[in-house]
């Protein structure tokens, strides 16, 4: 295992140096941000200062090693819109989009296991079709379409819940909802497709053989095996909420790391959208990480090598 974790490291931070290399170069194509610093009938000479203070009068190459540098030393840079280091702005927006993950967790558990589990032990039946209905349908609606819709019924038609912004618990609801429809149609179809090979295997036709009851088989046996597959899927939302919800945070203007990355772009912030891109990265590895080490725990058949 600590062979393995040590190689897994190595291929992080080379990817890491890749990322780098990428957004620092995607970033310079956006254009100049002195143009929507400034305003248009300033002069040359404002705008030459302008560039000098940012630092992006030097070649490219040089600003590149200068980036690296202060990267590896933990300095990604100051945002050109917000006037502190970017790493701080990352991390003091982080907490709003960690803020989601619970109550999304949560009914992705609360729903998806039982509908998943229950769809496959009545294959074929009325409740099979219609949870596998639910998820087809929660898997390719996009997120801004059902963002929008959710706004207009429940905001501005019924005016139960807020449209925008952090606040009570009330301001969560849509914002978890969205975000949580994709995961609650993974984890229902991928519960029912593992439980229905599981269903057929040797070992749980000799645990019915001896006598256990059918939900003991069903929920001790058959569940835990079939978490594997619902493990990666989780790695893969965990780095998405957290890195991917631009569009959601974007449409509720939640104050998290999505919009950041969002206004990072707008605004041509270069140091922003690095220091977001990377510490992205960061984050993505390190939870994909977490998850293959939980894999040797939750089927002790496997074994890294």
């Amino acid at each position: 295992m600590q062979r393995y974790i040590v190689k897994r490291l190595f291929q992080g931070l080379l990817l890491l140096v890749i990322v780098s290399t990428i957004v620092f170069a995607v970033g310079r194509l956006t254009g100049n941000p002195v143009d929507l610093l400034l305003p248009e009938e300033a002069s040359e000479e404002e705008r030459q200062a302008m560039i000098e203070a940012l630092g992006l009068d030097g070649p490219i190459l040089e600003q590149f090693v200068v980036f690296i540098t202060g990267a590896v030393q933990g300095d990604l840079g100051v945002s050109i819109r917000y006037r502190q280091p970017a790493v701080d702005v990352f991390f003091s927006r982080l907490p709003n989009t960690l803020m989601l993950m619970p109550g999304v967790m949560l009914l992705a558990i609360v729903m998806a296991i039982p509908l998943g589990v229950l769809s496959a032990l009545r294959r074929g039946r009325l409740t099979d079709r219609i949870s596998g209905t639910i998820a087809v349908l929660g898997i390719a609606t996009p997120n801004f379409w059902l963002g929008i819709l959710l706004i207009y019924l429940f905001s501005v038609q019924l005016g139960w819940l807020p449209s925008s912004r952090m606040g009570d618990w009330s301001h969560f609801v849509l914002p978890t909802v969205t975000l949580g429809t994709f995961l609650v149609a993974g984890f229902m179809r991928l519960i029912r497709s593992s439980m229905l090979d599981i269903l057929d295997s040797e070992f749980v036709k000799l645990a019915r053989i001896k006598g256990l009851s059918e939900m003991k088989v069903v929920w001790k046996h058959c569940l835990r095996n079939a978490l594997i597959p619902v493990l990666t899927l989780w790695g893969v939302f965990m780095g998405a909420l957290v890195t991917g919800t631009i569009v959601t945070e974007t449409v509720y203007a939640w104050p998290g790391v999505g919009r950041l990355t969002y206004e990072a772009v707008i605004f041509r912030d270069y140091p922003l959208l690095q220091a977001v891109v990377i510490m992205d990265a960061v984050l993505i590895l390190v939870i994909n990480l977490v998850v293959d080490i939980l894999y040797a725990y939750v089927d002790p058949r496997i074994r890294f090598t």
